[in-house]
């Protein structure tokens, strides 16, 4: 009985925290693809540098409300990237980890719906989907990701995993990283950095242009950047310690 008491508690742990990276991963993909198409509606679609800076700011700002409003539940990942590379480093089981991603795309799906059905007919396009930039290869718009991604989770792992790490300023530097990141990538790649961000607009828009660039390489930059903070910085064996 107290097995089964056991197994029961751990389980609704489980769900809730799969429900919070649901729930937070739909807000950012609502309110940052979102921002890409309303932001489309005043610049008749072009990519000028005030469109740029509101879709990072969106973005950025997108991740670090959802990061602090679940962090103390679970961990505040949002991305399959981050909780992939936390699986390879031992921070979270399977179990975890797969609820975390089948969450994570549900709620990216369901964050894209909701912004087919807010937005006009007229300029809902692909609802924020990713796509490689005119004149970028498919070859740079694939390091352009692994590079993005590993900067993205070498801060997570940094600030917010390790023990050691800035955690109170974890939400902030998270966020400022991707706002960073995609003044960077947007032009090139869109900025992915995240399979469930680009996965759910181009599911509901049906938009799979060199798509498998942005679960390759934030799969690759992620669990890179994860498994080398962890077995080189984390066990830092007292440097730099008194």
């Amino acid at each position: 009985m107290a097995r089964q008491a056991r197994v029961g508690a751990e389980t609704a742990i489980d769900v809730r925290a799969a429900a919070a990276e649901g729930i937070a991963t739909l807000l950012f993909v609502f309110l940052g693809a979102g921002t890409v198409v309303v932001s489309g509606m005043l610049d008749n679609g072009a990519l000028g540098s005030a469109r740029l800076v509101a879709i990072a700011l969106a973005h950025g700002l997108g991740i670090l409300i959802g990061v602090a409003s679940i962090a103390k539940i679970s961990g505040g990942h949002l991305n399959p990237a981050v909780t992939v590379a936390a699986f390879l480093t031992g921070k979270l089981g399977l179990r975890r980890a797969g609820t975390y991603i089948a969450a994570q795309f549900i709620g990216a799906v369901v964050g894209a719906l909701l912004i087919k059905w807010v937005a006009p007919g007229s300029v809902e396009g692909t609802l924020g989907s990713h796509a490689v930039g005119a004149g970028v290869g498919v070859g740079p718009a694939l390091l352009a990701e692994i590079v993005g991604t590993f900067a993205l989770v070498w801060v997570v792992f940094a600030v917010a995993i390790d023990p050691k790490g800035l955690n109170n300023i974890a939400p902030i530097a998270v966020g400022l990283t991707i706002v960073l990141i995609h003044l960077f990538l947007v032009p090139l790649t869109g900025a992915g950095v995240n399979p469930a961000r680009s996965f759910g607009p181009a599911l509901v828009s049906w938009t799979w242009g060199s798509h498998w660039v942005y679960w390759i390489g934030p799969l690759i930059g992620g669990s890179a950047a994860g498994l080398l903070y962890e077995w080189v910085f984390m066990n830092r064996g007292g440097i730099g310690e008194r």
